[in-house]
């Protein structure tokens, strides 16, 4: 840290590929902050649409790359042209809080720059579509289950001290295409650095999500999630938004469908208080998420969500987990 300047820089780094459609909302946002120290980088991962001429609209600086080669790469570039005492990461379709800066500020000076500090979404997204509210209650809420010892800390809301984040060789460039920021948190965790959740520390997502998006993003996630825990041989972890809470529904979910046909075999009564213990045990485990739902946008909402988590949610993440369970298998198969 500058010892002319008690307050720390921060270097905003967003990286972006053909993000044009948020762009301008999350620029506006971070550039508009009421903040006397930080900069804003944004490195453009090889676009082909208008995204290089949004970014030239704000006070930001552009590191542009001559072809797409991933979100980690744009993020060590990205931290490779920093001056910030303190990098943060996020995405091109977050928007930045009113006070995120300086929650980010306060948690860093009370801890020493071994700790990482993660964040997370706000319960309300940047567009108002239901199920986008449906996935920014569920990644909040899973996020901030384990504020002391979380698995991972998500690339959207990341905040490490700059040194430390040279020390530790930056965001894997040869990884699978998602996941770099859960391979990360586990190296840094390996290494020795702590991990932290801060609940205050948000940025607001912009999903756009249709029923079709909500199950794309939830086969894709589990496929590549369920390849990696499987080599790292950690299925079974709670880890964030792989929680056991969504194990557990996915399973009930499955084992219910079982049942469902035991009943058409006319076994009724063994399937029927089959489905009845199911059906108490993932409400049990669920509760808390249920009651997120509630908080955040009360009793309708709840209801429509918790019908969706609990009876078509699961069908992208168990498909994922068919996919990424082949995928592991054709890797190793390969190697």
């Amino acid at each position: 840290m500058d010892t002319k300047n008690p307050i720390p820089l921060i270097s905003i780094i967003i990286p972006n590929f053909n993000g044009a459609s948020t762009l301008r909302q999350c620029l506006g946002a971070v550039t508009s902050l009421k903040d006397e120290c930080f900069e804003v980088i944004v490195v453009d991962d090889g676009s082909h649409d208008n995204s290089v001429e949004i970014i030239k609209e704000f006070p930001c600086r552009l590191i542009q790359l001559e072809q797409q080669s991933g979100a980690s790469r744009a993020r060590n570039v990205g931290a490779g042209s920093s001056h910030g005492d303190i990098l943060f990461f996020t995405d091109a379709d977050c928007l930045v809080q009113a006070n995120t800066l300086s929650v980010i500020r306060q948690t860093m000076a009370v801890n020493n720059p071994n700790v990482i500090v993660g964040g997370t979404y706000t319960t309300q997204p940047g567009d108002n579509r239901f199920f986008s509210a449906f996935q920014s209650v569920f990644i909040n809420f899973s996020e901030t289950k384990q504020l002391k010892s979380p698995d991972y800390l998500a690339g959207h809301a990341l905040a490490i001290d700059a040194n430390t984040f040279r020390q530790s060789e930056g965001f894997a460039q040869d990884f699978l295409p998602i996941l770099e920021d859960v391979e990360f948190s586990h190296r840094l965790r390996r290494m020795g650095r702590q991990l932290i959740i801060e609940p205050r520390f948000l940025v607001q997502h912009i999903f756009n999500y249709s029923l079709m998006d909500s199950f794309r993003n939830a086969l894709c996630k589990t496929k590549y999630w369920v390849a990696y825990s499987l080599n790292h041989r950690d299925l079974l972890s709670d880890s964030g938004t792989a929680s056991h809470e969504l194990k557990m529904n996915v399973v009930c979910f499955y084992i219910s469908i079982l049942s469902l046909y035991m009943l058409l075999g006319l076994d009724v009564g063994g399937a029927l208080f089959g489905l009845a213990m199911l059906t108490m045990i993932n409400l049990t485990v669920n509760r808390k998420l249920f009651r997120a739902f509630y908080d955040a946008n009360g009793s309708l909402f709840t209801l429509r969500a918790s019908l969706y988590y609990l009876l078509a949610y699961p069908l992208p993440v168990g498909a994922g987990a068919v996919a990424g369970i082949t995928y592991f298998i054709r890797t190793k198969t390969k190697d």
